[in-house]
């Protein structure tokens, strides 16, 4: 009887979802483990072949957890608000709505296709209106603890897109979606104090179990720095001032200039006439530039002199005021007192400027470059011949004397700019009455909906599309009657983001987000799994917010998640050549060189532009890729998925091909979860071969249907060797999974069926413990062999075999025998054997002996219990 997923996997997954097979209940007498994708935004391209590969191998985890008696919630939903589906009704006047339920279906039918073992009666939609409801819930708690408030704040704004973006959405000066312009404006906003936790934010990463470099980017963003606030009284306006904050008040003595960020509010009162026109142009140019432009480049020598000058306290010497987009008014104070001879853009501008530099702490050559490390301090008056600790506690103590300064901590961390100029988001659930005062709705009118709409084109004017809709924006207050209007924003697509695993452990609850005994029971989240990108502004707002909601008692932990994985990506081959801009003529790589990021015909000169070449179109020649019309060869590239780059792999047509059991073994098969590798579909044909010949453990090769499909089994228990092997497999796959070295686990299953029926057929029963032990992997195999085996209950909940210890004791362990890295032999030694006699014995192989000959080996590398490497 074939192997056959096509008909064989359906079948089950009809089955788990009819039978709620992975449904979860609160069950506080059993131990609970709750794993967590970073669930998805729902966008039309659907999933491609790298999306699984997390979502796999939390399914995996939590099929073997399910078997060794944990409560195992193990939920799935969508984070579906977002510009991509409003920018779809903007070209197309399809209700964001829409669009966004056809992806969601598609989504869920590709993830159900991979067997997933989701509790489905917990899925979330972050746009359902009963999930905007506790959203809108949240934010009133904010509000009412004084951490959501209006400001005026410089922003990224988006004409084309008619909404702010964040610094993370522009590039080069445009936006990441459509490269539109951006251009830098004050707008009024809603902000949250995420900088009220940043010390807790930071201190609690200690404890959780996530990798180090995520923490260090947490750590990174939120930048606590301890230094001093400093004040440079104005020359012509001694009474007013230039507050700066630096991490080396040590070396004030070497400010020779100041910079201001082009957005300072005294820039304009302190520049003279004369350098009015050249301070306003440079401010415009600095407006259409995005913070992460702007600081990206260390050695930016662009500035204007405001004509004006501040005193340095420390010596009353005039330095001059400046400004350069590489100080920034969302930092610090947003102003810098410049010390050229010991900070490396300081000494590049000043070089450019020809502005003085300072040396004041000894220990570099400021000939050549700044010297930024500590040392002695010289030229320094009070401060001379001090180390640097000793220089800054002297500074601050002086500073606080004079009343000059005074020693402060600061945080690279900003509040958090939470308004979006959008009508597909969560709308803000206030009121702004007449007096111009700012009120909460009552909750009872939760949730506030969005209003419909028929044209969602931005309007120029800074005009969010809600404001158009006269009839919801003009409202009353329910309190007074007095004339009211709703805000025009709407949250952003973080919002819904920073709550949903608390949403899930109680999804169903229409009268509080979530209960006291649900959110006790599970959380926090046991392991969280989803991409490194998601490091910093995700995993930072949901911290935020679990501490508010911790604080307000409505959550029992501190942290939302425990442990983090963050699984390596699958990365796809990309095809590029270059062309002319009439498109006539491709070159290849070797045809061409860059000028930064431009690519140029190296014979004449001319600009060429980068054309991609779908994987489908490529032309294989003995190997080497093609153009498809022109003899060119093309420069391979293995790099992120990308449907620009047509390197998109969809696993449709991989499960269509091959089943989903395979491409499940597969993906978790191609190396450590945690690294990248690409993907190659020649890859799965071997891990296919794996589940044909379990397969083929229960069903006789060319039986036809009927009563005896089934193949006769070996006498029961089994030889010692088949015991031995059985336990062996057991406590390696048992120990893999809960390390998550899914890929080890699958090799010690290959070795298992390999030789399992060397000298004897397999018992029943280890034919069953085998099929728990694949189970998790590929679970429509296991559940079909296992019903064919007699059992009418899922696989599902049976119980995790447990190793034979007395079978657990080798008396010989098999070693790869290597010639140049090469597999030629493999040889039995005794556990405890030494290198000189596994090197007797492995030359003495006659596979060995013939490629090593009377050769003497230059080196032999010996790893006890796995290999043996001759190497000639």
């Amino acid at each position: 009887m074939p192997y056959e997923p096509g008909k064989i996997e359906p079948k089950w997954q009809a089955y788990w979802e009819a039978q709620k097979t992975f449904a979860t209940q609160l069950d506080t007498t059993r131990p609970k483990f709750y794993v967590l994708d970073m669930f998805p935004y729902p966008s039309g391209d659907g999933l491609h072949v790298g999306h699984p590969k997390g979502y796999v191998a939390t399914d995996v985890l939590a099929r073997y957890k399910r078997m060794r008696g944990f409560n195992v919630l193990h939920p799935m939903g969508w984070d579906a608000f977002g510009l991509p589906a409003e920018q779809h009704a903007v070209r197309t006047g399809q209700h964001p709505r829409v669009t966004t339920a056809r992806n969601v279906a598609y989504f869920k039918k590709q993830l159900q296709s991979l067997g997933l073992s989701y509790d489905w009666d917990r899925e979330v939609d972050t746009t359902d209106p009963g999930y905007v409801r506790w959203t809108q819930w949240i934010f009133c708690k904010l509000f009412e603890r004084g951490l959501a408030y209006e400001a005026e704040v410089p922003v990224n704004w988006c004409p084309a897109l008619g909404t702010v973006l964040a610094n993370e959405e522009v590039t080069d000066g445009k936006s990441e979606i459509g490269d539109h312009p951006v251009v830098r404006r004050p707008l009024r906003q809603w902000m949250l104090k995420i900088t009220e936790y940043a010390d807790r934010l930071l201190e609690d990463l200690d404890e959780v179990d996530w990798p180090e470099n995520i923490k260090k980017m947490q750590r990174d963003w939120i930048g606590r720095s301890e230094g001093a606030r400093v004040f440079f009284p104005l020359v012509d306006n001694p009474d007013a001032s230039i507050e700066v904050f630096t991490t080396r008040p040590d070396t004030l003595f070497g400010a020779t200039y100041m910079v201001l960020a082009p957005e300072h509010p005294l820039v304009e009162r302190i520049t003279t006439e004369a350098q009015q026109r050249a301070v306003q142009d440079y401010v415009d140019e600095a407006a259409r530039k995005s913070e992460r432009d702007r600081v990206a480049d260390v050695q930016r020598k662009t500035g204007v002199f405001t004509g004006a000058f501040a005193l340095n306290p420390v010596n009353q010497e005039r330095v001059p005021i400046w400004i350069a987009d590489y100080v920034l008014a969302s930092y610090g104070t947003g102003a810098i007192m410049a010390v050229p001879a010991h900070d490396e853009r300081d000494y590049a501008f000043a070089k450019a400027f020809d502005l003085p530099v300072i040396e004041v702490v000894s220990g570099g050559n400021i000939s050549e470059a700044a010297f930024s490390a500590s040392g002695i301090n010289i030229n320094s008056g009070f401060l001379d011949g001090l180390k640097t600790p000793e220089a800054k506690t002297r500074m601050l103590t002086w500073l606080g004397e004079n009343g000059s300064g005074e020693a402060t901590i600061t945080y690279k961390l900003r509040d958090w700019l939470f308004s979006r100029q959008r009508y597909w988001g969560e709308p803000f659930p206030v009121i702004h009455l007449e007096d111009g005062t700012t009120k909460l709705v009552p909750e009872s009118e939760l949730p506030i909906q969005l209003p419909e709409l028929e044209d969602f084109k931005p309007s120029a004017e800074f005009e969010p599309p809600l404001a158009r809709v006269k009839e919801w924006i003009e409202t009353t207050d329910p309190a007074t009657g007095q004339r009211a209007r709703r805000d025009a924003n709407t949250m952003p697509q973080w919002a819904g983001s920073c709550w949903y695993y608390l949403r899930y452990c109680d999804a169903r609850n229409n009268d509080r987000a979530w209960s006291v005994e649900a959110e006790k029971y599970w959380m926090n989240v046991d392991l969280y799994v989803g991409g490194a990108e998601h490091a910093v502004l995700h995993l930072l707002y949901a911290r935020f917010w679990h501490k508010v909601l911790y604080d307000l008692d409505l959550v029992s932990t501190k942290e939302p998640f425990q442990k983090l994985l963050n699984p390596g990506m699958i990365q796809g081959r990309s095809f590029r050549c270059f062309t002319d801009t009439a498109e006539e003529q491709f070159y290849s790589h070797a045809d061409v060189r860059f000028e930064g990021k431009t690519p140029m015909l190296s014979s004449t000169g001319e600009e060429l532009t980068t054309h991609w070449v779908k994987l489908d179109d490529v032309r294989f020649v003995d190997d080497k890729p093609f153009a498809p019309n022109q003899d060119v060869e093309l420069e391979e590239i293995v790099e992120k998925m990308s449907k620009s780059r047509g390197n998109v792999v969809n696993p449709d047509d991989v499960i269509a091909e091959f089943g989903a059991d395979s491409m499940r073994l597969y993906e978790m098969f191609m190396g450590p979860l945690a690294r990248a590798a690409p993907w190659s579909t020649d890859g799965i044909p071997g891990v296919t071969r794996l589940l044909q010949r379990i397969y083929r453990l229960v069903f006789e090769d060319g039986v036809e249907d009927g009563p005896d499909l089934l193949r006769s089994s070996g006498a029961e228990p089994g030889s010692d060797v088949q015991r031995s092997l059985l336990a062996a497999t057991i406590d390696k796959v048992s120990r893999d999974f809960e390390s998550m070295d899914f890929n080890t686990a699958i090799s010690a299953l290959m070795v298992f069926v390999r030789d399992a029926e060397k000298e004897a057929r397999l018992p029943k029963s280890a034919i069953e413990t085998l099929l728990k032990l694949v189970a998790p992997l590929a679970p429509h195999l296991a559940e079909e062999l296992w019903q064919a085996l007699g059992h009418d209950q899922s696989i599902a909940y049976e119980t995790w075999p447990e190793a034979d210890a007395t079978f657990l004791v080798q008396d010989q362990v098999e070693l790869v025998v290597q010639v140049q890295g090469k597999l030629r032999a493999r040889i039995l030694v005794a556990p405890d054997a030494d290198e000189a006699s596994v090197r007797e014995l492995a030359l003495a192989e006659p596979n060995v002996h013939k490629q090593v000959g009377d050769r003497t080996p230059k080196r032999v590398i010996y790893v006890p219990g796995r290999l043996i490497n001759i190497v000639l």
